[in-house]
């Protein structure tokens, strides 16, 4: 946020600031990403992101394939929650065709998407460790990460992309086995997050650090289109699975955590209580789990009505929506994808101006941006 003291550098630049360059390939800037800084002593004065390294052009590339085609691209957006991704975008389709999906496999799509939202929040936690100076935080999450892991590999037989949602439900029933190893993370992992408060949460240094960084206010926070962590960071509690919920989050007893001070640190304490409550949700979905089928009856060449849409969920990292206009043919005349990332970084010279240097990252960092859904 603004420093009162420097907020005349901000609006005149002195002639002898200087400008630093970070990345493209800086090793903590989550991603291919680069900023321009303009630098007044050890203050950053504004910076002028600049993206598009990636080169993807996944929206473009929607237009040449049908949609089921397209499908298994859409795990690359934000790779650390590819199931939240794929899920959004058959919501979107079966939102679009009237089709009804199985309540079983509503519930095992919880389970994947919150199962995946821990492992994307863990990443966070690690990473979070790294920008601080620490690196044992880094180790621990991926720890736990890969336990997580394993029981997505027994369910979707990916790691990291997946391609298991399908349009009408999911790939395959739950295995034999899964339910026993999920209930042994169930039991371990709130011990693991204990350990990891004991570690970093409380740790004086890394208070310092974070409380009273990179300060967004409510208002600030709702005008610039943040979602997620980033947002309830802040003090606002919006979660999509709450005001909007779909594939039965109304059927589940979670709570939506928020901020007091909008800084670094309350966006970290949002997500480390983000992981509690996700597994709260995986325990409610696996304990009472519907019989039934799996997958709902779809034509083998999926053709929407003419029209548009735009459909958002709950994904790792904010607000994920996909617009799609159909003209009535298996492919999409136009799809534009929203991903909260863009709007994150939309915000950061808004947010890093007048902050030190050595914050700069650590601000950064605590939006948990992903390069992939940036450049799309």
């Amino acid at each position: 946020m603004f420093n009162e003291e420097f907020e005349t550098i901000v609006e005149d630049l002195p002639k002898d600031y200087m400008e630093v360059n970070f990345g493209p390939h800086h090793p903590s800037t989550h991603g291919v990403f680069r900023f321009i800084a303009k630098i007044d002593g050890e203050r950053i004065a504004g910076i002028e992101p600049v993206i598009g390294y990636l080169h993807r052009g996944l929206e473009k590339m929607a237009e040449s394939r049908t949609y089921i085609q397209f499908k298994p691209l859409v795990d690359r957006l934000d790779y650390t929650g590819a199931l939240l991704n794929e899920l959004c975008y058959c919501q979107a389709l079966e939102k679009m065709a009237e089709i009804e999906v199985p309540p079983r496999a509503q519930a095992i799509r919880v389970i994947c998407a919150e199962l995946n939202r821990i492992c994307a929040h863990l990443i966070f936690f690690g990473a979070m460790g790294l920008e601080a100076g620490a690196f044992t935080p880094f180790l621990f999450g991926f720890a736990e990460r890969e336990k997580a892991f394993q029981l997505l590999e027994m369910l979707a037989g990916g790691r990291l992309t997946f391609n298991f949602i399908t349009v009408g439900g999911v790939r395959e029933d739950i295995p034999a086995g899964f339910k026993s190893e999920l209930d042994k993370f169930i039991n371990t992992f709130p011990k693991r997050l204990k350990v990891f408060d004991d570690l970093f949460t409380g740790n004086e240094i890394f208070m310092q650090r974070t409380r009273g960084i990179g300060v967004i206010k409510t208002e600030d926070a709702i005008d610039w289109a943040m979602s997620g962590p980033t947002l309830r960071g802040s003090g606002v509690r919006f979660d999509i699975r709450k005001v909007e919920p779909y594939s039965g989050y109304e059927k589940y007893d979670f709570i939506i955590p928020a901020g007091k001070n909008g800084d670094v640190y309350d966006r970290y304490l949002v997500r480390m209580e983000e992981m509690k409550q996700s597994l709260r949700i995986v325990e409610q979905a696996a304990g009472d789990l519907p019989e039934g089928g799996i997958q709902a009856k779809t034509p083998k060449v999926l053709k929407l009505p003419e029209g548009e849409l735009y459909y958002r969920n709950e994904g790792t990292k904010g607000e994920i929506g996909f617009y799609i206009i159909s003209n009535g043919e298996k492919y999409p005349y136009r799809m534009k994808i929203r991903t909260p990332s863009f709007s994150h970084l939309s915000a950061l010279d808004f947010v890093l101006r007048g902050s030190y240097i050595a914050d700069a990252i650590l601000i950064m960092g605590s939006f948990d941006t992903v390069m992939g859904s940036v450049d799309r």
